[in-house]
């Protein structure tokens, strides 16, 4: 058999341990050939290559972003850019695809999947916000740096007794955030599922201190709102799959806690850095197994669907399930075990 694979959306820590095991089981267990295609679904729509076999992947396992490179683009926004696909999969004599990304990449790959391609999906988002597996690679690797963060910040914080806002990603779920503000002592986590009251938000941060704590370090997910109306800036451009670019919201955030509470304020935006770099032992190993499991599916009929964790077993699931709605931080999980923390 031959196989195409592609990488789409944000680069993650991650992705390439998924190809090697790919390329490495395809090859030693079926005698596979492999085909990559460069920068997502453009590579596809433009029919731009790159061979891949097992010297070319053997050593890329603990290298971050991808060596297949990536974009956002939408071959359903592309005129004529489907049919364009189909005709790149048969003019490089592809017989099934391995479509590797989130929800937008593997919505792509659904759409394709119904049009009678052969692919199978493997789920990638730091968000870790992708229905029907209960953990994404690359997640652990974004709460890993941004503690790390934190860790450091709640230092300087201490040091000049500051007020820290610090953004993570997450556009829609808060689970970088609530997990990173736990583990790393935050003040208040701040997720896009439960908007926030930034009166409250200062309470906090001034009974914090009245307890003598010189560390304030205030957790904020990119896509978190506050009740009284929206306080994130946005650039107003959207991508191929209508997602506004966002980024901003620690620094009106932090204008407003030193206005209200007279602390000295700092914002820092984690940004791209928590979804680049060396993947965590977790990560490879989680994104090893997804590999693996996505080439067995290839070959035992387990084409249209997407490889998932579920407990500790690695099962398949149909690619419309992993793409149906995002898998958001449940608020009972929120309110009893991250809300009891803060403060």
């Amino acid at each position: 058999m031959r196989v195409g694979v592609l990488t789409g959306g944000g680069d993650c820590p991650g992705l390439n341990a998924v190809i090697r095991a790919a390329v490495l089981k395809g090859e030693q267990r079926y005698g596979d050939s492999f085909v990559g295609f460069l920068d997502g679904w453009l590579g596809a729509i433009e029919d731009r290559t790159t061979p891949l076999d097992s010297s070319r992947v053997r050593e890329i396992f603990d290298k971050g972003g991808t060596v297949l490179g990536t974009s956002r683009t939408n071959p359903y926004k592309v005129e004529g850019g489907s049919e364009r696909v189909k005709s790149t999969l048969a003019a490089e004599k592809v017989d099934a695809l391995m479509a590797i990304g989130g929800d937008d990449t593997l919505g792509v790959a659904n759409k394709l999947a119904g049009e009678g391609i052969t692919v199978v999906g493997v789920p990638k988002t730091i968000d870790n916000d992708l229905s029907a597996t209960e953990v994404t690679f690359g997640f652990h690797t974004a709460v890993q740096i941004a503690t790390e963060a934190i860790d450091r910040l709640r230092t300087t914080s201490e040091s000049h007794q500051r007020v820290i806002v610090c953004e993570v990603m997450g556009r829609h779920a808060g689970w970088i955030s609530m997990y990173a503000g736990i583990a790393g002592g935050a003040v208040d986590v701040l997720i896009p599922e439960q908007p926030f009251d930034v009166a409250e938000v200062c309470e906090l941060v001034k009974s914090h201190r009245a307890l003598g704590r010189l560390s304030s370090v205030v957790v904020v997910a990119e896509g978190a709102t506050p009740k009284e109306g929206s306080l994130s800036l946005t650039s107003g451009e959207v991508d191929q799959f209508g997602h506004v670019r966002l980024g901003g919201i620690a620094n009106v955030l932090a204008k407003e806690i030193e206005e209200r509470t007279g602390f000295e304020t700092r914002a820092t935006v984690l940004g791209h850095i928590q979804r680049g770099g060396t993947p965590t032992a977790y990560d490879r190993v989680l994104a090893t197994r997804f590999g693996v499991a996505a080439i067995d599916a290839l070959h035992d009929g387990g084409a249209g669907t997407m490889v998932a964790l579920q407990g500790d077993r690695i099962v398949r699931v149909p690619l419309s399930a992993g793409v149906s709605e995002p898998k958001l931080v449940p608020d009972q999980l929120y309110d009893t075990v991250a809300r009891p923390l803060f403060g």
